[in-house]
């Protein structure tokens, strides 16, 4: 799935970057440094307010976006990429701007003779608009360029994995109202003439689609629909492993879920919501859900002290297309770690509904405790699901030698891999030089910033 991150991505510069060309070409003949600098400086406004309002979109969690992306994990990895795109954009953007003038203080080149301010000729509505909005120039440069520190600081923030996450929740939301000025900033200083082209017409439908985002986001709505109050009925732990095992039940309005699919759970709103990875297969008549969560050195660390039987628990999802639907006569399962969760809850309902596909789970772990070796024996004997146990220390690290060894008519199965990013591209770049067909390894990219 990350071929149609790459394409949405690069299919948007694409697109915008035709458009841009079509609304300009043929350049004009003698072209100076100022004339160029300010094509570049449309260009990069469009490119940059493009990436930055589909990512806005992206923010609010589309799920009718979901089936073609791969799932919100991919959706939110477009995210990030556009976002790092937008401000890309921005920071040559803001170059262009500043860098004559940088030129002339330091004696590289004349000043140029600033022209007369567009003002258009008097008579018609669209005059008139470009006029009001011509008044507007000065507060839209101004405006723009606080608008653009503040952006390059809360995206860089968002990129720091040691920002704490409910900080990185918290300032993220600034991001919006960041937007909302370069929205502004983009209707005044966008050549007029290019509205009525079709590089403007998909200009303004994304910058009206991104202020209905960005209005989402700071008015906390996201998810809304899909929200649901509950509360923890049961907790086991697993100290050895440091990993909390945690049942919710859930009032109604849960529409149910797939196995491998993930949750947004708030249990402290003043932390906020964390995505976790449902470990339970779903019955109506019995509205309970499980999460299997390992500390992880954040807020995962305080769940067995901050969390009792009895906490309320609001759930928001389901999300995720890692959800084991393909026509594979075999699948292989890959759980690195507490990337286990996903086939747990697969198990338990292939426990209740055999599927026809033949399956091998490979779980590696630095460490499993008897109780969970135990629990995870029993689920698969359940499923009909063939279970090998990797312990790091005993067993060496999983390699795609040891799975070929192990399931010899591997190149007939579809890959499903939960766990590190870079054991699971490891596996997938060797299994791919072995003949592993394209698309038939499935990652999940559970990492939301």
């Amino acid at each position: 799935m990350l071929r149609q991150i790459k394409i949405a991505l690069w299919g948007l510069i694409a697109v915008l970057s035709a458009l841009w060309l079509l609304a300009n070409l043929p350049f004009p003949d003698g072209l100076t440094i100022i004339s160029s600098r300010n094509l570049f400086l449309q260009y990069s406004g469009v490119i940059g307010i493009g990436a930055m309002s589909v990512a806005m979109i992206l923010a609010v969690r589309p799920v009718w976006l979901e089936p073609w992306l791969g799932g919100l994990d991919k959706s939110y990895r477009l995210h990030k990429w556009l976002g790092i795109a937008g401000l890309v954009a921005a920071v040559l953007h803001w170059l262009a701007v500043n860098a004559p003038k940088w030129a002339v203080t330091l004696g590289l080149m004349a000043a140029p003779e600033r022209g007369a301010r567009p003002a258009g000729a008097e008579g018609t509505d669209i005059v008139t608009i470009e006029t009001f909005l011509n008044g507007f120039r000065g507060t839209a440069e101004g405006l723009g360029e606080k608008a653009f520190y503040a952006a390059a600081l809360l995206i860089a923030l968002a990129l720091i994995k040691r920002f704490p996450y409910r900080w990185f929740a918290k300032t993220h939301l600034f991001i919006s109202v960041a937007y909302l000025v370069l929205v502004f900033h983009s209707l005044v200083l966008m050549d007029f003439d290019a509205w009525t082209q079709p590089v403007g017409i998909a200009t303004g439908l994304l910058l009206f689609a991104g202020t209905i985002s960005a209005v989402i986001v700071l008015t906390r709505q996201i998810g809304k629909r899909r929200k649901v109050e509950g509360t923890v009925e049961a907790q086991h732990s697993f100290a050895d492993m440091n990993v909390l095992e945690t049942t919710i039940r859930l009032e109604d309005g849960w529409k149910g879920h797939k196995s491998g699919q993930f949750a947004f759970v708030t249990f402290d709103k003043k932390e906020g919501a964390h995505p976790f990875t449902i470990a339970s297969a779903w019955d109506a008549s019995d509205p309970r859900i499980m999460f299997i969560t390992k500390g992880l050195g954040d807020y995962t660390d305080l769940l067995p002290e901050q969390v009792k039987t009895g906490s309320s628990a609001i759930i928001e999802g389901p999300y995720g297309g890692f959800t084991f639907d393909d026509t594979a006569p075999r699948q292989i399962w890959i759980g690195g770690g507490i990337g286990i969760t996903p086939f747990i809850a697969r198990m338990k309902q292939l426990a209740r509904t055999r599927g026809e596909q033949s399956v091998d789970l490979f779980h590696t772990a630095t460490q499993l405790a008897p109780e969970a070796r135990k629990k995870l024996t029993a689920d698969a004997k359940a499923a009909g699901v063939t279970l090998h146990i990797l312990i790091d220390g005993h067993d060496g690290f999983l390699t795609g030698e040891k799975l070929r060894a192990a399931v010899p008519d591997w190149k007939a199965a579809s890959m499903w891999f939960c766990g590190p990013a870079g054991f699971g591209d490891a596996l997938r770049r060797d299994l791919a030089a072995h003949g592993l067909p394209r698309g038939a390894f499935h990652q999940e990219l559970f990492n939301m910033r």
